[in-house]
């Protein structure tokens, strides 16, 4: 039985996918009350996304999302790339013992919706088959119009955040569009319950004698399930494509052809067609987009729900610390600039993952065909077929970002770059670095003892000898174990700043320059 819907909330959040209830649950983390308004009765049907990134698992893990999705999970850490019965490729994504979660997790969406859910707590709700029907904003708030399974119903949010996918009900009633570019090839999704033994890993095939012409993608899942994609041709009406009688004799050929022999049944159909759409700005006065309400991008290198949750991570805090009167209104804009960049970073791999995975004419067909011919026997041209997977985007020239006070041994920590991970030894046995993140500011303190820092920034000293893998000095640009060092970290775990030696001022200004604190 859904609670009772208020009439007045400090956030509401129009869709309940795994975006909009990773940001309730990031919301409710901070004390921040929501309501999320849900059209569907329940969690998705279906795979859908699968693929769940090692900086998604962080931000799962600041609400404790992360062991149950890890627990089920299937961690992959690379692929293989076949033409015809040849393989080409075989790659390995950047992975070590020491690091907290696998490059890559597979997944079906709704256990990421679910998991979201269970870690929201008290500090929100979900209203399940309600739909909003209609968005009114005003100078101070937003109007809405949400049909329930009693009737219409009326509420006022302080801030609306747009999670309803992309069909978004609210950005249509605010008379917005998406821009970008719509790729014509399709390919139908299918998922399977059959027994297997194969590694975790990304399989693909181009023109496989089981299917001529098509490329296909399988990615195996919990649950004994294989998640296969499959284009089709142009020319195939993709009604007719998703019928069972035209989608399981491929799948049997196909599964016959790499020697997959158990019993299978299929679960669910559907179809896609990749897209590389945002909108220009992703706040527009009480409003913000998220997800794929704001941004549609190819399924190609796993950077649409993956980029969804790091919208979320990036707007909570900051939609946080504005709803307590921590921060001006003027934060928010930080959000849209920096994850409109993202975005267009990530279209820009999904468009030539996509020309590559579903050539859009004849020259990019010549292209891909060529250029897998020579991949047989030449290894040098095999990084060309190698799809770059979902990886963390630094928000270059971002406001609030403060300039370097110096020169330092590497920009792998640069502010504007997501903090590095390390793995240290405390007295409770090792922990890792990010573990620390995702609530609050944090300064990370190198050689020396914590200066008083301004209210609101906790303190993490990290001594030579809990750094006994070098870990942390060397990726955040020390010269040495034992250098000076402040490291200033945001909420959602990038580096805002560093300064050599350990005076505190800089903090204080860099925390009030950049209008983070009212």
């Amino acid at each position: 039985m859904n609670p009772t819907l208020p009439e007045r909330i400090p956030v509401a959040i129009a869709g309940g996918g795994p975006v909009g209830l990773t940001l309730a649950a990031l919301l409710s983390r901070q004390g921040i009350a929501c309501v999320v308004i849900e059209a569907d009765e329940a969690y998705c049907t279906g795979s859908r996304a699968i693929c769940i990134s090692r900086r998604s698992q962080e931000i799962l893990g600041w609400v404790g999302a992360d062991a149950p999705l890890v627990g089920k999970g299937l961690g992959w850490v690379g692929g293989r790339s076949h033409f015809r019965e040849t393989e080409v490729l075989h790659f390995q994504m950047p992975s070590e013992p020491t690091q907290r979660f696998a490059p890559m997790v597979n997944i079906q969406q709704f256990y990421v919706e679910a998991y979201a859910h269970q870690a929201m707590g008290e500090g929100g709700a979900v209203f399940w088959n309600h739909r909003v029907r209609a968005v009114q904003p005003q100078a101070d708030g937003v109007d809405l119009t949400i049909d329930t399974p009693a009737g219409e119903r009326r509420l006022r949010a302080d801030w609306l955040v747009a999670c309803d996918g992309g069909r978004s009900t609210v950005r249509e009633q605010m008379g917005l569009q998406l821009e970008g570019t719509q790729y014509e090839g399709r390919y139908v999704i299918v998922d399977i319950r059959q027994k297997t033994h194969r590694a975790v890993e990304r399989l693909a095939w181009f023109d496989p004698p089981s299917n001529p012409g098509s490329t296909i993608l399988m990615h195996r899942q919990p649950d004994e399930v294989w998640r296969i994609d499959y284009q089709i041709r142009d020319d195939e009406d993709p009604a007719e494509a998703v019928k069972p009688e035209n989608v399981l004799p491929r799948v049997q050929s196909h599964l016959q052809m790499i020697g997959e022999t158990e019993p299978w049944e299929p679960l669910w159909i559907s179809i896609y067609n990749a897209k590389c759409l945002t909108l220009p700005r992703y706040r527009y006065g009480r409003v913000c987009f998220a997800g794929d309400a704001a941004h549609l991008v190819p399924i190609f290198g796993v950077r649409g729900l993956n980029s969804g949750l790091d919208d979320a991570g990036n707007l909570a805090w900051k939609l946080a610390r504005v709803v307590r009167g921590q921060s001006p209104e003027a934060l928010l804009e930080s959000y849209s600039t920096e994850r409109v960049h993202a975005t267009h970073e990530n279209l820009a791999y999904g468009a030539k993952s996509t020309e590559f995975m579903a050539p859009p004419d004849f020259a990019f067909r010549l292209m891909r065909e060529a250029a897998l011919r020579l991949a047989v026997d030449d290894p040098h041209v095999r990084a060309l077929i190698n799809p770059r997977q979902s990886a963390p985007i630094a928000y270059t020239g971002s406001v609030l970002n403060v300039a370097d006070d110096g020169a330092w041994a590497n920009n792998v920590a640069a502010p504007g770059s997501p903090a590095p991970e390390a793995l240290l030894r405390g007295p409770q046995g090792e922990t890792h670095l990010s573990r620390r993140y995702g609530q609050g500011f944090v300064c990370l303190v190198f050689g020396g003892a914590a200066p008083a820092l301004p209210e609101g920034v906790e303190a993490v000293c990290i001594t030579a000898a809990m750094d006994v893998h070098g870990q942390a000095w060397q990726r955040h640009g020390l010269q040495g174990p034992d250098e000076a060092a402040l490291v200033l970290v945001r909420p959602d775990g990038y580096v805002m700043g560093r300064w050599h030696g350990l005076d505190p001022r800089p903090v204080a200004q860099a925390l009030a320059t950049t209008g983070v604190f009212a």
